[in-house]
């Protein structure tokens, strides 16, 4: 099994976060992973990707061109790669900000409204957990014991306090997620 995932968005969602909690949760299954973050040198407010690749095999290459999955923040993100995901792939997006919807056929495309729900649930940090938990009902590749060590490994000490948020919030991704 080999899950090859592109996530992409604005610089301050998340983005390379979740790939990083998904990395770690990944390792602690006993699973290769490669992680490898792109962003510009505006950072937070410009665009940002992270290709995350797990699998029960070595990995070769951490370079991709195209996708199992994708997961899409933001508009840009959503022109750039939605042409990249693998026919018969997944993508997912957060409808928040996006003006022109997918329109590709060959794949199974999913909404999760987390900007929305994080601002719901008053906890805007959340946002990247929700989306995660979306991807995780889609594709149950990472057990959530393990996120939650992941996001133990992923966050200073000082905020493991947030750690029972953050899982509300991974179920809440799981909830809301709907096939479009």
């Amino acid at each position: 099994m080999t899950e090859e995932i592109i996530i992409a968005g604005f610089g301050g969602q998340g983005i390379l976060s979740m790939g990083k909690i998904m990395a770690y949760s990944a390792v602690i299954q006993d699973m290769e992973v490669s992680w490898m973050p792109s962003y510009g040198p505006e950072m937070r407010g410009g665009t940002a990707n992270v290709t995350v690749i797990l699998s029960s095999e070595r990995i070769s290459s951490p370079i991709l061109r195209n996708y199992d999955t994708a997961i899409i923040l933001n508009q840009q993100s959503l022109d750039k790669f939605e042409e990249t995901v693998k026919p018969g792939g997944v993508l997912i997006y957060d409808s928040n900000g996006i003006t022109r919807h997918p329109v590709r056929k060959d794949i199974s495309i999913y909404r999760v409204d987390a900007a929305a729900e994080a601002g719901r649930m008053n906890r805007p940090k959340t946002f990247n957990m929700i989306v995660l938990g979306g991807f995780l009902k889609i594709k149950p590749i990472i057990k959530i014991e393990n996120v939650i060590a992941g996001l133990k490994k992923s966050l200073p000490e000082r905020y493991h306090n947030l750690i029972p948020e953050n899982e509300k919030a991974l179920q809440r991704g799981m909830e809301i997620i709907e096939r479009v």
